[in-house]
């Protein structure tokens, strides 16, 4: 009927242009607004003889930076709605929905209109032989750096009579040819489409003729929002693949209609049918880089990798690394050599294993980021028992090895120690992933959101970038030379970097209490409190510090759960009470009343995201600032998957936290933060995004 209606108006209109005697046309009172003026106009001069029919329109004038919403806003808005109640002879009206144009507020895609736009009305009559009054009571939401409802009454008499006014009838026309056509009607073929929930929906379609610029909206019923979509082309342009996040994915679902628009067509597909299986993207991406961006992104993705070896998170890994330098104090200039080689390969090496990892999950369909293994209980529990084993060899407890038999093989092959010393390479890796330095977001999304190719060369250059130490080292083995001759303060060492190591055991029971309950995590520390002396009794060496190194072992083990407090079950529970729950629809509404928001995504296994809280966030003037009248802070915590703040960081083309956004009148679209905070730079967002929300320094 939709389809059907569009072509009887263009058709109607243009003969009322062409055909009929011109008069003055029909026209409503007009209502006057700061942001928009708006009327009913009817082409015809009146009803004809024996005609049921009327082609009318409503037609809104926006001011400048003014938007309307299309009848599937998208994260946010509200469509026009019409009551049509209080009109006389009047039947029944048909409103039909000129293709939008995407547009963002407050960093939320929507869809609608801009500057003008005329909705195309085909309204049928009771009795063609009685004149008719048409009463439109609207209601309508249009967004600026501001959202304003605006309700209004239009009303048109509409007398007996014949004639037609061609600037109206043109301007119905007009819009009534960009009302989407079925896709029965069109060369344009949907070939593929699938919807897993809480993930995304991936579509597939052809153009014979050619794409040209393509956009593509989908809806799914009202409380199913989706986010920007990734469209890549063919070489040839005549194939498009496009993949959506899912936002919000309401219970009550109607069925997929999915509209595409390309500069001179628009075509909507009802009663999409889905599968599990999503079509594989072959394609490459409109957004693709040119080898200059590509040679530079490496190049952050190599300094991100170096400049995390001084990031918060690197009391461990530095640890790891003084305690391969004391291990190779014995060796010759070649050993060193190859036992650091070997250290350096096992940091690229894990780098890969993730990078394979994530192309994995993302050719299977699933969404990843930067860190999110910290997530996943199974690898927060076989961490906790590496790591707490790390730290009781470091004590001298007992010595990791391996069997004899591999000893020996592997000694034969690859030299010995130098599998430890891949290793702990691998382990340093591991421990630096929960960190985002500068540089790095801009490279993992670039690689995330790339090809295989291109997650593959970012996280080469990540892994070389955090190995450098090791290769400087082995490049220059007499730098080793320069450090304290071996003595009784090795031991003392030892301790002091086995304490290191066993605080990130506490750091990482902590990050697990908030993925999963306190229980299993007091479990956990109990079955490594049994593995140690397990792996003492097997092993019994005495050693310099053991008693001390035992007892500071088993005391963390049994005093951690009582130490480690409940996790909130509100991650917006905080030192400051102001923090509320992230809710990405309540910025539009915040900024639209002339408030800051300022969003902060975190995570429990996230060291950067501690270090801002604690040296930024929590700490005057910038609590104080947030705390203040007008501001909104908004904490997400991402410590669980959670497909919500996966999907807004994917929306802002980032994969890893900390992410921090301020968003206020003056920045609708945000101002995004560095990783690192600085009091200066928060203040500053604050000011910038609403001047009057900030108190003066």
């Amino acid at each position: 009927m939709r389809i059907a209606l569009s072509g009887l108006l263009v058709s109607l209109a243009l003969f009322l242009v062409f055909v009929a005697s011109p008069v003055r046309a029909l026209e409503s009172n007009a209502y006057r607004s700061e942001a928009l003026t708006a009327r009913l106009i009817v082409a015809e001069a009146g009803i004809a003889p024996g005609s049921r029919f009327l082609s009318a329109g409503l037609k809104i004038e926006l001011e400048e930076g003014w938007k309307a919403y299309w009848r599937s806003p998208g994260e946010v808005g509200l469509p026009p709605e019409i009551d049509w109640e209080e009109s006389t002879n009047l039947e029944d009206v048909e409103i039909l929905w000129p293709a939008p144009t995407r547009f963002r507020a407050f960093g939320i895609e929507n869809f609608g209109y801009a500057k003008q736009v005329t909705f195309p009305l085909q309204l049928q009559l009771v009795n063609s032989d009685r004149s008719a009054e048409l009463k439109a009571i609207v209601n309508l939401l249009i967004c600026s750096n501001v959202c304003v409802p605006e309700r209004f009454e239009l009303t048109l008499p509409v007398p007996l009579g014949s004639g037609v006014d061609a600037k109206a009838a043109t301007e119905i026309a007009i819009w009534a040819a960009r009302v989407p056509v079925a896709g029965t009607e069109s060369a344009i073929a949907i070939s593929g489409a699938a919807l897993k929930q809480g993930q995304a929906l991936v579509i597939q379609m052809t153009r014979p003729s050619g794409w040209n610029n393509p956009d593509v909206f989908p809806e799914f019923g009202a409380g199913t929002v989706f986010g920007a979509p990734d469209i890549r082309l063919t070489d040839d342009r005549t194939g498009l693949w496009a993949s959506f996040p899912i936002l919000a994915l309401s219970e009550e679902q109607s069925s997929l209609r999915i509209t595409v628009v390309d500069e001179d067509v628009a075509v909507t597909f009802d009663d999409v049918n889905t599968t599990d299986l999503a079509p594989s993207p072959p394609y490459v991406s409109e957004t693709s880089q040119d080898n200059v961006k590509f040679f530079l992104i490496i190049l952050l993705s190599f300094l991100g990798g170096l400049i995390l070896n001084i990031m918060p998170c690197v009391l461990p890994v530095l640890s790891i690394k003084f305690a391969s330098a004391l291990r190779n104090e014995d060796r010759s200039v070649s050993q060193l050599r190859a036992g650091f080689l070997a250290t350096a390969g096992g940091t690229v090496a894990f780098m890969w294993v993730l990078a394979f990892s994530i192309i994995t999950l993302q050719t299977l369909g699933y969404a990843v980021g930067w860190g999110m293994q910290f997530q996943n209980a199974y690898f927060l529990i076989a961490l906790i028992l590496v790591v707490g084993l790390f730290s009781a060899n470091l004590f001298g407890i007992f010595e990791v090895s391996l069997p004899s038999s591999w000893m020996a093989r592997l000694s034969g092959r690859f030299g010995r120690g130098y599998v430890e010393d891949f290793s702990t390479g691998a382990l340093t890796a591991v421990l630096a992933t929960p960190c985002s330095a500068p540089l790095l977001g801009t490279a993992i999304a670039f690689a995330l959101s790339g090809t295989a190719g291109d997650i593959l060369a970012v996280f080469t250059a990540m892994g070389i970038g955090l190995a450098l130490p090791y290769i400087l080292t082995a490049v220059w083995p007499g730098f080793l030379s320069r450090l304290p001759k071996p003595g009784p303060w090795m031991m003392s060492l030892k301790i002091v970097l086995g304490l290191l190591l066993a605080g990130t055991v506490v750091w990482l029971c902590w990050v697990l209490i908030g993925v999963t309950s306190p229980t299993l995590t007091g479990l956990v520390l109990l079955g490594l409190g049994l593995i140690v002396p397990t792996a003492r009794a097997y092993q019994v060496q005495p050693r310099r510090g053991l008693l001390w190194g035992m007892t500071a072992i088993l005391g963390m083990t049994l005093a951690a759960p009582a130490l480690l407090p409940n996790r909130p079950a509100d991650a917006t529970n905080s030192s400051a009470s102001y923090w509320v729950e992230f809710d990405r629809s309540r910025i539009a509404r915040e900024v639209s009343q002339g408030k800051t928001v300022f969003v902060d995504v975190t995570a429990d296994w996230c060291i950067t995201c501690k270090a801002n809280k604690t040296l930024v966030l929590d700490r005057e003037p910038v609590f104080g600032a947030l705390g203040g009248e007008g501001v909104i802070a908004m904490r997400a915590d991402w410590t669980r998957p959670d497909a919500t703040v996966q999907s807004y960081l994917e929306a802002h083309g980032r994969y890893a936290i900390p992410f921090n956004i301020v968003y206020g009148p003056d920045a609708p679209e945000g101002i995004i933060l560095s990783e690192l905070l600085s009091v200066d730079a928060v203040l500053e967002a604050l000011s910038t995004a609403n001047l009057s929300a900030v108190p003066k320094r």
